[in-house]
């Protein structure tokens, strides 16, 4: 999967592959697909991450209504309501199954990454 509406991926990795009926999409962190730059905090990351993983979807021909878990990395559990909020406005049905864990750091200091895995119905 490839989106020019979403960043290059910043090492040997792909923006998302098709396996078994899924779609496994790689972490999106708030890099800004225009500039290449991360963005500003961490409304404005985990808005851009969500942003970034929505046109992964849509080049898999899907949405966030077939996304089946997600994994968030936050470099501060405070941000944790923050992220919620945003994160939550993208599903408006069903929630996927998802974990949420603190990490050391991030590539390009990044405050969050969100990965996901959709199911290609």
């Amino acid at each position: 999967m490839y989106s020019r509406q979403a960043p290059e991926p910043i090492g040997p990795y792909s923006q998302g592959i098709r396996s078994g009926g899924f779609v496994w999409l790689s972490g999106q962190i708030g890099i800004d697909p225009a500039t290449g730059n991360l963005t500003g905090g961490i409304e404005e990351q985990t808005t851009r991450a969500m942003e970034n993983q929505k046109a992964v979807l849509a080049a898999s021909g899907l949405t966030f209504a077939d996304v089946v878990q997600t994994r968030i990395y936050l470099t501060s559990m405070n941000d944790f309501t923050e992220v919620n909020r945003i994160y939550s406005a993208y599903f408006t049905d069903t929630f996927p199954a998802r974990s949420t864990v603190q990490v050391a750091g991030l590539p390009k200091g990044a405050l969050v990454e969100i990965e996901m895995v959709a199911e290609n119905r």
